[in-house]
């Protein structure tokens, strides 16, 4: 389980030297709404103080849709904002006020923010409080997508997998005045998503993927005299058949001195 927090322009300018000592990650508010200007004014400095420290980090999109087709153009304007940088955790999708609509509204317009983001090469989630989550989320919506559910307490009531835990709006952190959000992650997004080659990075693969059943490299022997194909073959741990064979050798016992055997 990794600690983390995430921070919007109401934390100000934290000391991100003292943060890195903090905290294992930080998820920033990388803007709200659906026009292209509504980026958070802190966005580009918590970047570049995440990726100075060598802090991971991810982000969240605060909607304010209230229809699919406005949480697609949310999604467009998220992506404008986080094209070229790289993000170690997944870009959220941040549900709560106003764009509460319902069941079914809901769990529409996460889908259609998640599918532009995935679309675009992106590890996409959804941000929640845990009991509108219950409600408002269709199974396979909060299945399919990494979940982050918000729940002040000891413990968080949800039956099924969840991704990251807000347990706290009231953390203190240094490098950080004031009140922080803290969170629980119980998922190695970082190496899922540098291994799928999402969210900036280039897709990296398990060396042991590569390999291949090439045939071992062929040694060429050349005859001496007294020798024959079996002590040959018992040198180099192989028969006198496939030897003979592969030279295209009728006779095993005829060899002579300067020949060239492919072993």
């Amino acid at each position: 389980m990794k600690k983390g927090i995430d921070i919007s322009y109401c934390q100000g300018s934290p000391d991100f030297a003292k943060v890195r000592g903090a905290v294992d990650f930080v998820i920033m508010q990388i803007g709200y709404g659906r026009y292209a200007g509504q980026i958070d004014k802190t966005f580009a400095r918590n970047y570049s103080e995440c990726k100075k420290h060598g802090i991971p980090c991810g982000g969240y999109w605060f909607s304010y849709a209230t229809t699919t087709d406005e949480a697609r153009q949310e999604a467009k304007c998220c992506i404008a904002a986080i094209k070229g940088k790289q993000f170690e955790y997944p870009i959220y999708f941040d549900v709560e006020g106003k764009s509460l609509v319902g069941r079914s509204g809901v769990s529409s317009m996460c889908k259609a923010f998640c599918e532009e983001l995935e679309k675009a090469g992106y590890f996409a989630g959804i941000y929640m409080s845990r009991s509108p989550a219950q409600t408002m989320l269709t199974a396979d919506v909060a299945k399919r997508y990494a979940l982050w559910l918000a729940e002040y307490g000891s413990k968080l009531n949800w039956s099924g997998d969840v991704g990251m835990w807000q347990y706290t709006s009231a953390g203190k952190i240094d490098g950080i005045n004031g009140n922080v959000d803290c969170n629980n992650c119980y998922v190695d997004y970082p190496t899922a998503i540098k291994k799928a080659g999402l969210n900036g990075y280039k897709k990296t693969s398990n060396p042991s993927e590569n390999k291949t059943d090439k045939k071992p490299k062929h040694k060429t022997y050349i005859v001496k005299k007294g020798d024959t194909l079996s002590a040959i073959a018992a040198k180099y741990k192989t028969t006198v058949s496939a030897i003979a064979k592969r030279n295209g050798i009728k006779n095993p016992d005829i060899i002579y001195v300067g020949q060239k055997l492919i072993i």
